[in-house]
């Protein structure tokens, strides 16, 4: 049996992640490798009805920092034992919009919560599942809520209705993290046309994966 591979794709609002990896799929795909495309939170069932109460826009918009936090993690314990673990197993190429990566930018950083306490909850969400390859598109924040905005007809989930600070801050994190993770992370400029960030998305992975 192959050995399972675990690619996350992190960045920003409208930075493009689902687009880029719906493509990648689609190339896993034909070259024989089954794949699985999920994403944080949710994944199963039961993270996904976590999502509907972490990005509704409703009175939970003022959720603690701290609740919002566990939440996502509690909706990553159960995506990753119940799908990526076991998918990674049986040989398969995990494609995931967002994951632990996410928590530290969004939660540690841009919330304020701290590196540590969000890394000690990640570690213990994710249960040994590392990403193998984590692709960061990188976008300037502004330039990814005008896309976001475009998108969603300029109506936001919670986590998008943020002030534009927040999402500064939320890229420094992400480029914070990847620099000091260079052997996981393929920073990627995404404010170029869509084909042009796909193609470096795919060199990466047939460079670093030999598919």
């Amino acid at each position: 049996m192959k050995k399972g591979i675990f690619i996350t794709f992190e960045g920003g609002e409208g930075c493009g992640k689902t687009s880029h990896i719906n493509a990648l799929a689609e190339y896993f795909e034909s070259v024989g490798r089954e794949c699985v495309v999920t994403r944080e939170p949710g994944g199963t069932s039961l993270s996904e009805k976590i999502r509907d109460i972490l990005l509704k826009n409703g009175p939970e918009k003022t959720m603690s920092p701290r609740a919002e936090l566990l939440l996502f993690e509690a909706a990553r314990a159960q995506h990753v034992d119940e799908l990526i673990i076991p998918a990674l197993e049986n040989g398969k190429v995990v494609l995931c919009d967002r994951f632990a990566d996410s928590s530290s930018a969004y939660q540690g950083a841009a919330r304020n919560l701290g590196e540590d306490a969000v890394e000690r909850l990640n570690r213990f969400a994710v249960n040994g599942a590392v990403p193998d390859l984590t692709v960061l598109l990188d976008l300037p924040a502004r330039e990814g809520l005008a896309r976001a905005n475009s998108r969603d007809n300029n109506a936001p989930d919670r986590m998008g209705s943020e002030k534009i600070a927040f999402y500064e801050a939320v890229r420094g994190a992400f480029l914070k993290i990847a620099a000091l993770n260079p052997g996981r992370f393929a920073v990627i400029d995404s404010s170029g046309p869509k084909e042009e960030t796909f193609s470096k998305i795919l060199e990466t992975v047939k460079d670093k994966f030999n598919v």
